[in-house]
């Protein structure tokens, strides 16, 4: 299924006394390129990460940003280590001695004071184990929401190819026309002329104007193009590089084509079909 790179993904987990949060975003790229944004004590289980998202992630410029805050619901969250309490009043006790001017400070002053407040150690395999499954819960969200918008791009795509397909059967059918309108002109120029036209000459001149002016090449190969493309759609695997290869090739054909024309509509028709070229182009450079 044809997935976007442009999405973004947030979720939340409870890890003992820890509320970690996750956020993915992912705008396009050529390659996939991970940036992780970690708080120090997750930094152990970075290279997991990058696994966990890679294995679901082709392409894209993929921001990965994990923060945790402590959760006041656990009863043992907090732990007073009341000796280094002891300790820290009776110093103080012994500098107010030494003051002319008592110095007041409150409970709050002591809890601020290093190693006065114990936090539980959270078993890091524990945490690793949680954090990677909140990382490939949020991924998959994230690919969702790249499948989502495939699915519209893959419509625009499509739409635009049937469009390009009418263009070129009109280039197709206006050629005949093309070359009569061509030859009469041809002819009419060579009487003014010419009291005794050469036809044979004409004919030969005629020959080799055609030649040079027949797109017939270049609708085939236009026509093959929009072919695979609607058939590149229809893959499930990554296929943005393809796309946008047909995309250069389609363009150089739609070039050629207005290089050889010989009339205003078969301009008009190589010109609308650039338009539609660059439309898809655009979004092509979105798609994973």
């Amino acid at each position: 299924m044809i997935k976007s790179m442009t999405a973004f993904a947030s979720n939340n987990t409870i890890c003992d006394s820890l509320i970690i949060n996750c956020e993915l975003r992912s705008v396009n790229h050529r390659y996939c390129d991970i940036t992780m944004k970690l708080p120090e004590h997750l930094r152990f289980i970075e290279a997991d990460l990058r696994s966990a998202i890679s294995k679901k992630v082709k392409r894209g410029k993929i921001e990965c940003a994990l923060a945790y805050k402590k959760s006041f619901n656990n009863e043992s969250f907090l732990t007073v280590n009341t000796k280094a309490v002891k300790q820290l009043l009776g110093a103080t006790q012994k500098i107010a001695e030494q003051m002319d001017k008592h110095q007041p400070f409150s409970a709050l002053d002591v809890l601020n004071y290093p190693g006065i407040l114990e936090e539980p150690e959270i078993n890091k395999e524990t945490l690793k184990n949680t954090v990677i499954v909140l990382v490939e819960q949020t991924v998959t969200d994230m690919v969702n929401v790249r499948k989502g918008e495939g699915q519209q791009l893959a419509l625009l795509l499509e739409s635009r190819c049937l469009k390009m397909q009418t263009y070129v059967e009109s280039a197709r059918r206006r050629m005949p026309e093309v070359l009569k309108n061509l030859r009469k002109k041809i002819n009419d120029r060579l009487l003014e002329f010419t009291a005794e036209p050469d036809f044979d000459r004409l004919e030969q001149e005629m020959v080799l104007l055609t030649q040079k002016l027949d797109v017939a090449e270049e609708l085939d190969r236009l026509e093959t193009h929009i072919s695979e493309v609607l058939r590149v759609l229809k893959q499930n695997e990554p296929i943005g590089r393809r796309l946008d290869f047909l995309m250069q090739e389609m363009n150089r054909e739609a070039n050629t084509l207005g290089s050889k024309s010989a009339d205003k509509e078969t301009t008009q028709i190589s010109i609308e079909l650039k338009v539609l070229i660059e439309q898809m182009r655009e979004q092509v450079q979105n798609i994973e």
